[in-house]
């Protein structure tokens, strides 16, 4: 039971009271600390949530191999507690494995969750573990989300130890811009513990029970955002200093000293990175806490977003590399090697080795010895004659007065400069028709980092897009002053019949300036995964605009359905 993956398993606490002895064992660190026999959120502050009293329907009965509109079957279950189960499932029409949370169709938040279910399923987002299915059935209510079977909870990498920088400043990114967009369309989490994070094999962060996981608890606030900002800082603390931020120890974290009230993670932990710790206390400060530097405290997952944008960038650690053994000298001996010489005996003496001929001694040696000796005989005459030649030749030009220069300095090329790469300090997505693809993500396709894009939505029409339905698509990017722009280089996600870009230059970041009054740099389409672009001469600007007009057929993934779509990985302008 310890070894299986509950890493796509959001289930519900018990509030904080001690279920049976026979529940105790089945509880997961995904909502339950078997250790204390109570459940391991009960520390977390309720002052922005209330809980409503659980409802005294039972869980229902189901067993393994209970199957659910015919196609879900239940395999194991993961936490009956609180009048409902979680279960790890089988979808059987897909073939993969799914989470399913289960209860009474009388229970008193059934309906609370069918529609928390349904409003995060309507969001669509990546960073958020999705719900396939929500459904009222045969007196049950069950609610189907995504199994991630080789994601780790935050909770588990907590565990191993405090993390490095760059990791902490990954997870406050990537948890306050996913927030960011779930209260945009009216979604709140309540309940963003370490075990509602989960950390994917390529380094992802995605955040399960979105809105779900308040539901089946009963907890409501009146103010979400602050409530969700609040546990966003309380996460990056715990990642800077392995303890959990209030007195009460939980997820296995061992809480603040009692009576001693929040203090900065550096009077934690020692070497914790200044600039981080002091954006953990700014999230922190609606518990009270004063943000260092009194800079104004984060009260909602944007100004908190916006705080991390701010922040200078902290690289990734180097990589370690382990220096290969120094070389020792051996003494091979057929039968003897690697082997330890007995007590008493006297040590392997190596066989003597015949010195080798000395070289060029043969008859077949003297003869190219001679033959390589002719040869440069016979060139060092040559070169001799040409020399003297060349000279007599000189001197008789300039005994004629015809001494000119055959290559005159006008007729020389001019020279070239090489082009220069021009780094952009901002970037922002362009939408004069106020319908934004990814915005947030505009700045990924100038952070060094390939495996990071800015994504268009699927269209049905293409190559070429409908100007009808939509103009085009694109990103404005700030060159911090005005330089001589002369191309830029795109690296695109989906290769294929086409992709059609062009550069203007703007005048500003706005993302409604008219294109009519945008001054065009350069234009062109390309069916691979990189597209150049060069100008017929430079052009001074220092806001350009990438405007994509056509794009090829690409699959379905994560973000979108398929169809004729572009993502950006990095562009890089020359000038």
């Amino acid at each position: 039971m310890a070894e299986r993956s509950t890493a796509a398993v959001d289930v519900a606490d018990n509030g904080g009271d001690e279920p049976p002895a026979a529940e105790a064992v089945k509880a997961t660190a995904d909502g339950v600390d078997t250790q204390n026999g109570r459940a391991a959120d009960g520390s977390m502050p309720e002052k922005d949530g209330e809980r409503r009293n659980a409802a005294p329907a039972t869980a229902p009965e189901l067993h393994s191999g209970h199957k659910l509109a015919r196609r879900y079957r239940l395999e194991e279950c993961v936490t009956r507690v609180d009048g409902f189960s979680s279960w790890r499932a089988m979808d059987e029409k897909l073939r993969r494995a799914v989470g399913v949370h289960l209860l009474p169709a009388d229970h008193a938040r059934a309906r609370a969750v069918l529609a928390a279910a349904r409003s995060s399923a309507l969001l669509g987002d990546p960073r958020f573990v999705q719900v396939l299915d929500a459904v009222e059935e045969n007196d049950l209510v069950y609610v189907v989300h995504e199994w991630l079977p080789d994601a780790t909870e935050l909770t588990a990498v907590l565990a191993a130890g405090p993390m490095e920088p760059h990791e902490a400043y990954q997870l406050v990114s990537q948890v306050s811009q996913a927030m960011t967009a779930a209260h945009r369309e009216g979604l709140a989490h309540l309940r963003l513990t370490p075990s509602a994070i989960l950390r994917t094999s390529s380094g992802q962060y995605r955040i399960r029970g979105l809105a779900v996981n308040a539901a089946l608890r009963g907890i409501t606030s009146e103010t979400p955002q602050r409530a969700d900002t609040e546990a966003i800082g309380a996460l990056l603390y715990a990642a800077l200093t392995q303890r959990w931020p209030y007195e009460n120890d939980a997820y296995g974290l061992t809480g603040l000293p009692k009576g001693v009230g929040l203090i900065a993670p550096d009077q934690v932990r020692a070497g914790v990175h200044r600039g981080l710790g002091e954006l953990a206390m700014r999230a922190l400060a609606n518990d009270g806490a004063t943000a260092s530097r009194q800079e104004p405290a984060c009260t909602t997952p944007e100004e908190l977003s916006k705080a991390v944008a701010a922040m200078p960038r902290i690289r990734p650690p180097e990589p370690t590399f382990t220096a290969p053994p120094e070389y020792q000298h051996t003494t091979y001996q057929q039968g003897s090697y690697g082997r330890s010489t007995p007590p008493g005996m006297p040590p392997a003496q190596p066989l003597p080795v015949a010195p080798p001929p000395p070289p060029l001694q043969s008859r077949t040696g003297r003869a190219l010895k001679w033959g390589v000796a002719a040869l440069l005989i016979a060139a060092l005459g040559l070169g001799s004659w040409q020399l003297a030649d060349t000279l007599l030749g000189r001197a008789n030009q300039g005994s004629n007065g015809s001494n000119q220069n055959p290559n005159p300095k006008s007729d020389e090329a001019p020279e070239t400069k090489d082009p220069v790469v021009l780094a952009p300090t901002g970037a922002a997505e362009y939408y004069p028709d106020g319908k934004p693809q990814d915005a947030e993500n505009a700045k990924s396709t100038i952070d060094g980092d390939n495996s990071t894009f800015w994504r268009t939505k699927y269209y049905l029409d293409g190559p070429d897009m409908n100007p009808a339905f939509k103009e085009g698509l694109g990103i404005v990017y700030d060159l911090g002053s005005e330089q001589d722009v002369s191309g830029a280089s795109i690296a695109l996600k989906y290769a294929g019949d086409h992709t059609t870009a062009t550069l203007y230059k703007a005048s500003s970041l706005s993302p409604s300036a008219s294109l009519a009054s945008m001054e065009k740099i350069a234009t062109e389409k390309t069916s691979s995964s990189t597209l150049k672009l060069t100008a017929e001469k430079p052009v001074k600007a220092r806001y350009v605009l990438v405007w994509i007009t056509a794009m090829p057929d690409a699959p379905s993934d994560t973000f979108s359905g398929a169809g004729y779509k572009q993502a950006i990985a990095e562009v890089k302008f020359t000038g």
